[in-house]
């Protein structure tokens, strides 16, 4: 089953964050993916540019609104993500606990609904 690891952290805490630790913890998700990448689990990953950089887009009453940054305020934030297969839920919460996000944010795992799961057959 896929699960996508969903990784939240608190932008202005790690805007503050020293050279060196950010180095480590840079060094930390190298070898995360790394782990990931060698058991086969890994499918794909990305960090995301911080939530300045967001465009919302809503539909309202017909209308596309467009604003500037993410829709809600939150005390933590959409920093990346990683997609992964796992055997059960069990095992992708051993690679979520293993994130190093884990220990500075929270990692939020999700199933992915698979589109065969509730597409009409042919």
């Amino acid at each position: 089953m896929r699960y996508m690891l969903l990784i939240n952290g608190d932008e202005a805490a790690l805007a503050k964050t020293p050279v060196e630790k950010t180095q480590q913890m840079s060094a930390a998700y190298a070898a995360y993916t790394e782990a990931l990448k060698k058991s086969g689990a890994w499918l794909a990953g990305e960090r995301l540019r911080p939530t300045q950089a967001t465009t919302s887009v809503r539909i309202a009453d017909g209308k596309t609104n467009v604003i500037d940054g993410p829709y809600a305020d939150t005390k933590e934030q959409l920093a990346g993500f990683y997609m992964i297969e796992a055997a059960d839920i069990d095992t992708a919460i051993e690679w979520a606990a293993r994130c190093p996000a884990a220990s500075t944010g929270t990692v939020e795992l999700r199933p992915i609904w698979e589109m065969a799961d509730y597409m009409p057959k042919k």
